[in-house]
């Protein structure tokens, strides 16, 4: 078991964890895509174990169903327990944002998984997390 300092997400049962220095933008994004639908996994913390050679995140127990809104504080949300990861986003500034970039990889635990960078305060980062997790209905 592994704990990171990130956000993660559910989307249509894909796990999207949200990487990023304190203050990059993480709870924001994942606001606008709980809104949107997704379920909350785990906010500012995120558990990350090896089963049956994929990755699974929860939340540390003493922050299940916790999320910070700034400017509102720590709100009790409903939660996702468990989400099997399937993309890792990367929040990046605008200005490292590629145009057209090449398929990326990271590696989790020794998976291998993809890997999007994206400026989180765009306003189309929430549809772009969607499209990048698969998601049926990216605008939704």
């Amino acid at each position: 078991m592994e704990q990171v300092h990130a956000t993660c997400v559910e989307i249509g049962g894909t796990g999207v964890l949200l990487r990023g220095p304190p203050g990059s933008g993480k709870s924001d994004l994942a606001l606008r895509l709980i809104d949107g639908g997704a379920g909350l996994v785990a906010d500012d913390r995120a558990d990350l174990d090896l089963e049956g050679g994929r990755v699974v995140v929860t939340a540390p127990p003493e922050i299940a169903g916790l999320f910070e809104v700034r400017g509102q504080g720590v709100r009790r949300v409903a939660r996702v327990e468990r989400a099997v990861l399937g993309l890792v986003v990367d929040l990046v500034p605008p200005e490292r944002v590629e145009r057209l970039p090449e398929a990326a990889h990271c590696e989790v635990l020794g998976v291998t998984l993809p890997l999007v960078r994206l400026a989180p305060f765009e306003a189309s980062a929430a549809a772009k997390v969607r499209l990048a997790a698969g998601s049926s209905n990216p605008l939704a």
